[in-house]
Parts: structure tokens; sequence; C-alpha cells
């Protein structure tokens, strides 16, 4: 294998299980801990404790539980918000320990970049999860985790064998999230706040926000406009505080003076 083949195959490798770490990190470190016991898998020597039988049979405990956590509604969503505190920081060290015996500073690049791969793939499995709880069946929760398992052991299977090909994906995978990840934050924020009404948390009455701050009826509907992008605001809630401001400023004494 020559030089260039050998930084493309720790490329891969390295965003390979930042990646599958954001999806499923539990079957991530089975995949390539198995896979390096098995002689099937040559692991660089900072990963190599993966193979371990004590982290297998860690991963693979920690792995059963997520299966059933992963496809029970609502449970999901629980089981994501606990792990944004697992699955980032271990998708950066392991994303770091890929690049094998090098430089401290490569290793830190590698450790940045792998984190930050693992958050936007943890984003957005968190945050679609979210909208397929608005199902009331349990088999879109399935279909979902299975899909996301397949992904995990797929993504990484061409992250060791064709790495040029699973880099090109990683690539399109990015700009697609680039493009969903605002819709899919819009859309997660409108069901959190629709639960947060249900639980009585949140006002129904009044947006998310005072608008009373901006006394011109154009800086108010300006605003509501931005609340509603964000997601903080339904369409149907944006078109009554619309019609509230719009009507106060009927009511306003500068609309009431005679012409």
């Amino acid at each position: 294998m020559n030089e260039f083949d050998q930084v493309v195959t720790l490329i891969s490798l390295s965003m390979g299980v930042a990646w599958a770490s954001g999806l499923n990190l539990y079957a991530a470190i089975l995949v390539l801990g198995i896979g390096g016991a098995t002689g099937n898998v040559e692991l660089p020597p900072a990963l190599q404790m993966l193979q371990d039988p004590m982290v297998i049979m860690a991963a693979g405990l920690m792995y059963a539980v997520e299966f059933f956590a992963d496809k029970t509604p609502g449970v999901d969503t629980a089981w994501d918000s606990l792990h944004t505190f697992i699955r980032i920081p271990a998708g950066a060290m392991l994303a770091a320990g890929s690049v094998g015996d090098v430089t401290p500073a490569l290793q830190v690049a590698a450790g940045i970049l792998g984190g930050s791969l693992t958050s936007v793939t943890h984003a957005a499995k968190a945050s679609s999860r979210v909208l397929i709880n608005t199902s009331p069946e349990p088999f879109t929760n399935w279909t979902a985790s299975v899909m996301e398992d397949v992904a995990v052991i797929g993504g990484l299977w061409a992250a060791l064998n064709h790495p040029v090909l699973f880099l090109v994906l990683l690539v399109l995978f990015i700009l697609l999230l680039i493009w969903m990840l605002p819709k899919l934050w819009r859309g997660a924020m409108i069901v959190l706040r629709k639960l947060g009404q249900w639980l009585g948390v949140v006002d129904k009455s009044l947006p998310p926000e005072d608008l009373s701050a901006t006394t011109d009826t154009v800086g108010q509907l300006q605003k509501l406009q931005q609340l509603k992008q964000s997601g903080a605001l339904t369409q149907e809630e944006f078109e009554i505080a619309k019609a509230k401001v719009l009507g106060s400023d009927k009511l306003s004494p500068a609309a009431e003076e005679p012409r």
C-alpha cells in the first residue's frame, strides 16, 4: 500500500468511526472490536483495546439495551438526549485513536473533526426521532432504528474496505445534512413546544418571546417571522399572533387620530 492509500485509509477510518458513533456508538465499537478480535480488521494501536473481550462484552450489553430503547417511541428521544454527553466525546476519542501512532497535533485535529462529525450526525438522528415520534404507531421507529444499525455496519465496512467510496458518500451525506438540519431543527422545536403546551409549561396564547419591546408594527411582524422560521411558532400560531399585532395597530392612538 503506497503512502497516498495509507492516508486515505486513515482518514476514512477516522471519519467512519466518528460518523457511526453519532448513529449508534455501541454498534460501532462492536463492529470494530469483533472485526479486530477475529482478525478481519487490523486496528490501529490506539484502538486495539476495542478487541479486548471485556470491551466487546460491555459494548454488546449496551447495544442490547439500546436495541430496545431505540425502538420505543419517546424512550428513544430520552436515550438520545442522554447520549449527547456520551456519543460526541466518544466519537472524538475514537477518531483521534484511528489515525494511529502519529504526531499529537494530527490526533488533536482528527479528534476535533471527528467530534464535529459525530455531533452533527447525532443531531440529525435525535431531531429526526422527535419528528418520527409524532406518529402514533411504533413501526416508523422500528424501521428507522434498524436502518441506522444497518447503516453503521455497512458504513464501517465501506470505510475499511472501500475508503474512497466511503469518503465520497460521506461528503454527499454532509451536504445533505447542511440542507436538512435547519428543517429538522425547526420541526423538532415545533414538536417540543407543542409538548410543552400539553404539559402546561408553555403558554398557548402567547408567542414564546415578548414582542412588547418592539413598538412598531413592522418590527413586531419581522420578529414573528423570525420566530416562525426558527420553529418557535407554527403557521397557525404565526397567523394568530400576526392578527393580534395588526389588530392592536388598528386600535393604537396613531391609528385613531383624525385625518
